[in-house]
């Protein structure tokens, strides 16, 4: 079956609003409780405007952490005597290496750059005087590292964000983001005449105006959702005052019994996994003989400050099951797909649909999904107490997470790559990095609804309410020990949002097969890796129910590995657990209330 032509627009369908959202007379307050509230209001305001200069990080949190590292430091003579020791052993050698390298002998480097620093790897980082430049900066960088980790008495929280916001702080100050003191940048201004640093002050005044008016950059708005990107054939099948349930048309006569119900992540737009046609798991899909749903997220906005987690549950996950199965049958099994935060939200639906009773899903897919965050990797730095009332407070003025207040801290993650990097290119060099799909949607972020994300990061994130079976659905605790349907769990080897030993701990929180598969490539670019990709490999196994545990770095070593993309191998499973193909179904069903209306990619994804 195929889309057919096109029908009237059909109007969004009315949904009254939740419980939450109906305005009841508050009751009447002593004179002493409303100048309590005055005064948590006061408090409230203050925090959210000093938010709005710190990008969401909370001065208290900071200045805890730091102080507990200067106090205990104060307090250990012997650390103290340590670190003397070494600056003045590097700075005798420093010494010596200044003299052999300004005469010109040669002499080997003090210390060298990580792996995975690339600031410094021109030739002529190695002349003098920039390769005493270079030398000197990274032992300073060394040895406040040194300083600001084993301090006996710092909590291992107040250590990680010392030494983390340290680091931050030094590579603000690396010789690779002055004119003064970068050789290459050097270079290029005078073999261009200075036209580089003309060309990056039109980008700054470009991006000037696009933040002042909130456009797109041009070279972003060539990729528009529903023509280069988001353009698999299809049609919004429902619609509620959240979300909109896109069904894809077929592209094979017939299809498995069994479809696919895609929850992505709502931090951004639905359309990661519908890129440009080449790079679309959903077209991949539809192309293997499979029907597809995927779930467009509204963005939401200060109206919506009372959403919370249970109505991502009701008015996301369970409205789009029963919407697949009034199109599809009532009996139908559903193979389910969750990526990054839809992943865990899928995974506390699939414990609730369990602990209830409801069979309806065939299996469950993962895809850089943590539902443990004990290990979260450094985004654990921005959550603790001080940090949660700052973040509640600024959400609590404006009724959402902005999309440059969460750009921030994910940025913070990797500045040298994701702010240095950039800014010296653009700025200095004069030079715009080009654009792809991949990047444009990386742009169209969306906000998160003051409620929902504050539960998430009480709840799940710094309480991990869910791995230990105490996150509420209702009125009743789930576990993820209900689940007894097959899952596959997808991990990226650079993800810094999901790392993928904290996404591998799955295996200790159900007692199902689980098939895990650890890809190459970052927590968006090892999940988009289509059929053909040149550098990809990958690593699966399956861990039975009741075999023995393997930890995530024994798993690493003993697992084989494989070129190429992860699709077909995930492909592969799901037709190992799926029934025998039929003719697919229509595109909605309006016999039973579900008309088609829009066609794909519907209405919610263009909302600004």
């Amino acid at each position: 079956m195929t889309d057919g032509a096109a029908v009237a627009v059909a109007p969004p369908t009315p949904v009254p609003p939740p419980a939450s959202d109906v305005y009841h007379e508050p009751p009447a307050r002593d004179p002493d409780e409303q100048g309590d509230l005055a005064a948590e209001h006061l408090d409230r305001m203050v925090n959210a405007t000093i938010a709005r200069l710190t990008k969401g990080v909370s001065p208290a949190s900071l200045n805890l952490a730091y102080s507990d590292w200067a106090i205990n430091l104060a307090c250990s003579p012997g650390k103290q005597g340590e670190l003397w020791q070494y600056a003045w052993n590097k700075a005798v050698r420093f010494g010596f290496y200044a003299a052999h390298a300004l005469s010109g002998q040669p002499t080997a480097d003090l210390i060298a750059p990580e792996k995975s620093d690339k600031r410094f790897e021109d030739e002529v980082w190695t002349k003098p005087p920039y390769n005493l430049m270079v030398q000197g900066f990274l032992l300073t960088q060394r040895w406040w590292e040194k300083a600001t980790t084993d301090v006996r008495g710092v909590s291992p929280h107040h250590e990680a964000v010392t030494s983390f916001m340290t680091r931050q702080a030094l590579d603000l100050w690396a010789p690779s983001n002055f004119l003064a003191t970068n050789p290459v940048l050097q270079k290029a201004t005078l073999e261009q005449g200075g036209s580089n640093l003309l060309h990056g002050i039109e980008n700054f005044a470009e991006d000037v105006e696009y933040r002042m008016t909130g456009k797109k950059p041009a070279r972003t708005r060539q990729y528009r959702p529903g023509r280069e990107v988001a353009a698999t054939p299809g049609r919004v099948v429902y619609r509620n005052r959240l979300i909109e349930l896109i069904q894809y048309a077929p592209q094979t006569d017939k299809v498995r019994p069994e479809p696919i119900l895609i929850v992505p992540a709502w931090i951004m737009k639905y359309y990661i996994l519908d890129l440009s046609p080449e790079k679309s798991l959903i077209r991949y899909l539809t192309e293997q003989g499979f029907t597809v749903f995927a779930i467009s997220w509204k963005n939401p906005d200060s109206d919506d400050r009372h959403l919370g987690m249970d109505d991502y549950l009701e008015l996301g996950l369970a409205a789009a099951m029963d919407a697949v199965g009034a199109v599809c049958g009532p009996e139908t099994k559903t193979h389910s797909l969750g990526y990054c935060l839809g992943g865990t939200l899928l995974s506390i639906g699939a414990a609730a649909m369990a602990r209830d009773g409801d069979e309806r899903l065939k299996t469950v897919t993962l895809l850089a999904a943590q539902t443990d965050f004990t290990e979260p990797g450094e985004l654990s730095l921005f959550i603790d107490s001080s940090q949660l009332a700052f973040l509640k407070d600024m959400m609590w003025q404006q009724g959402y997470l902005d999309t440059k207040q969460m750009s921030g801290a994910f940025q913070m993650l990797r500045p040298n790559d994701l702010i240095y990097s950039r800014l010296l290119h653009e700025y200095f060099f004069g030079v715009r990095a080009d654009k792809n799909d991949l990047m444009a949607w990386n742009d169209d972020a969306t906000r998160m609804p003051a409620a929902m994300h504050g539960e998430y990061l009480e709840e799940l994130f710094h309480e991990n309410r869910l791995a230990r079976g105490q996150y509420r659905v209702g009125d009743r605790p789930v576990a993820l020990t209900d689940i007894e349907v097959p899952i596959f769990a997808v991990g990226t080897q650079k993800d810094h949002v999901a790392p993928w030993k904290s996404v591998y701990k799955i295996h200790l929180l159900v007692d199902v097969d689980v098939t895990f598969l650890l890809t190459s490539g970052g927590h968006n670019g090892g999940i988009v890796t289509p059929v053909g990709h040149p550098r990809r490999i990958y690593q699966v196994a399956t861990a039975h129910d009741g075999e023995h545990y393997k930890d995530p770095d024994r798993w690493q070593r003993e697992t084989p590995v494989h070129k190429g993309s992860w699709w077909p191998e995930w492909a592969a499973w799901l037709v190992a657990r799926s029934g025998s193909c039929a003719a697919p179904p229509q595109l909605g069903n309006t016999e039973v209330g579900f008309p088609p209306l829009e066609p794909a990619p519907g209405l919610y994804v263009h909302q600004p």
